[in-house]
């Protein structure tokens, strides 16, 4: 789809293309690590409590959906049509289907690789993940964009709240908090979607089928997009930037401060998409948007951003372009002196043939390059749309 070059002369808000473009290229980066048991700290997500920079990614981005959401939903005046609802439906069976569909390949060529048969591996559906990132945005842009055009504005704030007390409420009195069997997230998942259909984490040693984007999970990361479509109402409030970056610092403070302090009775934590990890993260990224404004839109300093502006106007394109990358690295096969079979992927050859020895076998290093290497190949791509003014709309 082409559109107008520039996006803010689009009535597009640059810095929050910007946010999306940063968000998309960290969640690259650290996706595709050149080897799993070589990263960096920071690069890590939490094993369980807690919260890294790593585990900011995820949240921002959809964070910023609600946002965007709140801006696409702008032009129904929010108002309730079944032309409305059928595009939100349409939109959320594409981005879920996208998502089984990148799950579906995995698993398509992890079957070619053992040497299944042909029919054995297209249709490998009874150990496919069900859930994950893409399959969570669409169920949350769902909800959301359900929710904001049936429910009057004034009332979104009780009802996040209250999805957020309701869950928080679920995981005191479901062992929540414990990363066990016995977990109600876990218990759930278990019944509905079957261990099968589950991702695998293990933590301490202790490997389970747990599912970090799970059912009942998905209940605070409604919430969670419809903070982020509160802010964009704050934005749209008013042209002046000054009065935007206040709200939104103000905003983000009062929200990462409850987060930090409610963390002593309920304990940030991705995996389980905790209500102080929901009210950290919005805040967060609350305040980042602000700063960006500030120094994009007030103070004009736009030369750095063109890099993350290629990721943030086709964002969805651009993750799913990295996912689908990854597989096929990882799955092509070159010859190579360093594995007994004399071959290896595509991937471990870049990395422990070429990355690991240059770093002079630091490879926590090679490890960092080639997820910096493969996020530039994906700006490569994206690149070449931004230069065509195409925006790919999923």
């Amino acid at each position: 789809m082409t559109q107008t070059a520039t996006p803010q002369k689009s009535g597009r808000l640059l810095a929050l293309d910007i946010l999306r473009g940063i968000t998309i290229a960290g969640m690259i980066l650290v996706n595709n690590p050149g080897s799993w048991g070589s990263i960096y700290a920071p690069l890590r997500h939490a094993e369980w409590n807690g919260l890294t920079p790593t585990d900011l990614v995820f949240p921002f981005f959809m964070f910023i959906m609600g946002v965007s959401t709140y801006f696409s939903l702008r032009k129904y005046d929010f108002s309730f049509s079944w032309p409305t609802l059928i595009k939100i439906i349409r939109r959320t069976i594409v981005i879920f289907a996208i998502g089984i569909g990148i799950a579906w390949l995995s698993l398509f060529l992890r079957g070619i690789a053992s040497e299944k048969s042909l029919f054995d591996a297209i249709f490998n559906f009874s150990n496919i993940r069900i859930l994950g990132v893409m399959p969570r945005l669409a169920i949350c842009y769902c909800a959301a964009s359900i929710i904001a055009i049936t429910l009057k504005h004034k009332y979104l704030p009780i009802f996040t709240v209250g999805l957020l007390v309701l869950y928080s409420i679920i995981l005191l009195t479901g062992n929540g908090f414990e990363f066990s069997d016995s977990n109600v997230i876990s218990i759930v998942d278990h019944k509905i979607l079957g261990p099968n259909h589950m991702y695998a984490d293990t933590i301490d040693g202790v490997r389970l089928k747990f599912d970090p984007e799970g059912l009942l999970s998905t209940l605070p990361s409604i919430a969670h997009v419809l903070i982020g479509f509160w802010m964009g109402m704050l934005l749209t409030g008013t042209k002046d930037n000054n009065l935007r970056i206040n709200y939104l610092f103000i905003a983000g403070t009062i929200l990462t401060f409850s987060g930090f302090l409610i963390d002593f009775g309920l304990p940030i934590n991705k995996k389980i998409w905790s209500p102080t990890f929901v009210l950290t993260t919005c805040g967060l990224a609350s305040s980042f948007l602000g700063l960006l404004i500030w120094i994009i839109d007030i103070k004009g300093y736009k030369k750095w951003c063109r890099f993350f502006e290629v990721f943030g106007i086709n964002p969805l394109f651009m993750y799913v372009l990295g996912a689908v990358l990854s597989i096929l690295i990882g799955f092509i096969k070159v010859p190579s002196s360093s594995t007994q079979s004399g071959m290896i992927s595509l991937k471990g050859s870049i990395y422990t043939d070429f990355l690991v020895p240059l770093c002079q076998e630091n490879a926590t290093l090679a490890s960092l390059i080639f997820a910096i290497l493969f996020v530039c190949l994906n700006w490569c791509v994206g690149y070449v749309l931004y230069k065509k003014k195409i925006y790919i709309k999923i």
